[in-house]
């Protein structure tokens, strides 16, 4: 029995979808992060019950901050980006949450610049908020080492190669680290949407791109590029079709980056039979019906899709790029 429905909502089932490819699927991801974060924030003492917890989001972090502050009594103010959808909004007003959303953009820098800029002028007027800061502060890594070793439990002996969006890097980084720490061979594969900076595409739109939780136009700088084996760029039309694809094979109805996920974990798995392989469903499908589920029909069979192996960031582009992290990761990022 849960005695918050946060606690419910975090467990993830995890679905044998062949004998060795599993999905991570959750209904959102990240109330396992907030929860964890709030948690040990209240724990050291850093807030108390009544205290407003802040953070920029584009959607499901949003909804799992709203709920940990609810289970632990503190009051939340969301700095929104446009994609925030209606079904989200009622919740968390209902949820005692404040919401505000900046202007809508085509282009994520301008998105998030403006959101973590409007974030700053809040904290000067209201000094005593707490930023959580989930694109920067490692606490948002500790939700995860449940869900870390459950995977220990329930995964086949052997190696393990775990496939997901990067995003602030609390998620594939942290299970990554903590499956790791638990003697584990592990390998990271993450997804990354174009013109994100955080593994080098800035310079290649997707302008179609509405998987913003899953990269950044601004420095995460809690993710810990090392942990990453490889890196698949994949822009909408892919992530559409292993979306498409995902549910009509699976009957998993998830969002993109869990169809980007999907398609790209079938690729790193061709041929090879010595690993177990999961891949993670971060969210549910209903917010991406509109601007995505409908367009079903120009989804591509998956089967005709190859990634562009690249040697060099210079090589990337549409609709799908991929490569060793460590043979063409900046030495600024280390390898």
């Amino acid at each position: 029995m849960h005695s918050h429905i946060a606690e419910a909502i975090k467990q993830p089932d995890l679905i044998r979808v062949q004998p060795d490819l599993f999905c991570l699927r959750f209904e959102s991801m990240k109330v396992y992060s907030a929860l964890g974060a709030v948690r040990h924030l209240m724990d050291s003492g850093t807030v108390q019950e009544g205290d407003t917890l802040i953070d920029s989001s584009s959607g499901i972090y949003a909804h799992a901050l709203a709920l940990a502050c609810h289970r632990f009594g503190l009051r939340c103010h969301i700095v929104g980006s446009a994609t925030v959808d209606q079904t989200l909004r009622v919740q968390l007003e209902i949820l005692g949450a404040t919401l505000e959303q900046v202007e809508p953009s085509r282009n994520l820098r301008l998105d998030q610049e403006l959101r973590v800029r409007r974030i700053s002028e809040i904290l000067e007027d209201n000094p005593s908020y707490h930023w959580m800061r989930q694109y920067h502060d490692a606490i948002h890594y500790y939700g995860y080492r449940e869900v870390a070793e459950n995977l220990e439990r329930e995964i086949p002996a052997g190696g393990i190669t775990l496939v997901g969006g990067v995003g602030s890097g609390a998620s594939t980084g942290a299970l990554a680290t903590y499956l790791a720490e638990a003697g584990r061979d592990v390998r990271a594969v993450g997804i990354q949407p174009f013109g994100s900076v955080t593994f080098g595409s800035e310079q290649v739109p997707d302008p179609d791109m509405i998987i913003a939780g899953i990269g950044s136009a601004i420095e995460f700088r809690n993710v810990r590029h090392e942990l990453y084996d490889r890196i698949h760029w994949v822009n909408f039309e892919c992530a559409l079709s292993g979306s498409v694809e995902l549910l009509r094979s699976t009957g998993i109805f998830a969002g993109l980056s869990a169809g980007a996920a999907y398609l790209t974990t079938l690729w790193e798995r061709r041929g090879r039979s010595s690993r177990t392989y999961v891949f993670i469903a971060a969210d549910t499908g209903h917010r991406y019906v509109q601007d995505a589920y409908v367009q079903h029909r120009r989804a591509r069979d998956i089967e005709h899709l190859r990634p562009h192996e690249i040697a060099s960031l210079d090589e990337l582009k549409p609709p799908w790029s991929t490569a060793s992290w460590r043979d063409v990761a900046p030495p600024t990022h280390g390898s």
